[in-house]
């Protein structure tokens, strides 16, 4: 991965670190068309309720959201179709096996731009059950006590 110097993030997923334990991250690119790269750059990019798949040894992602470009004439693209992610052979492989053994997913965590290339960060996911969240919950609700405490004792 190139250095966080290089990389303007776009887009954030919040919501798959509260829904999901990521296991495993990798970077891709994406297969877009002109508007749609003029449309993220202006930040007009969603990727809540998105996730990847890989279909025939090629890896696609769904529902992610990319608005139409503000300055759009007569041509536009589907707000909501699915895109191809660039990934090497190897790393397809080593995705289908990871998710066939564990029953992961593949959930985008969030889109930035390296050298002027719109690139996906993925991330291999267990999903979360209710009371594991409720956990984190508590567990983040503990630190921020802790950390108030230690605020005001540093006065």
């Amino acid at each position: 991965m190139a250095d966080n110097k290089d990389r303007k993030v776009i887009a954030v997923n919040k919501k798959a670190t509260h829904d999901y334990f990521i296991q495993d991250t990798l970077e891709a690119g994406i297969v877009l068309q002109g508007t749609e790269v003029k449309s993220i750059r202006e930040g007009r990019i969603n990727l809540k309720d998105s996730y990847a798949k890989v279909d025939k040894s090629e890896v696609f992602l769904f529902n992610c959201h990319i608005s139409p470009y503000s300055h759009d004439g007569y041509s536009s693209h589907d707000p909501t179709r699915k895109r191809k992610l660039l990934l090497k052979k190897r790393e397809i492989r080593k995705l289908i096996g990871k998710a066939v053994e564990k029953g992961c997913t593949l959930v985008p965590l969030r889109v930035y731009l390296t050298r002027n290339l719109v690139k996906v960060e993925l991330a291999l996911a267990l999903g979360k059950k209710l009371y594991d969240k409720r956990e984190t919950l508590k567990r983040k609700e503990g630190e921020r006590q802790i950390g108030r405490a230690l605020k005001v004792k540093n006065r």
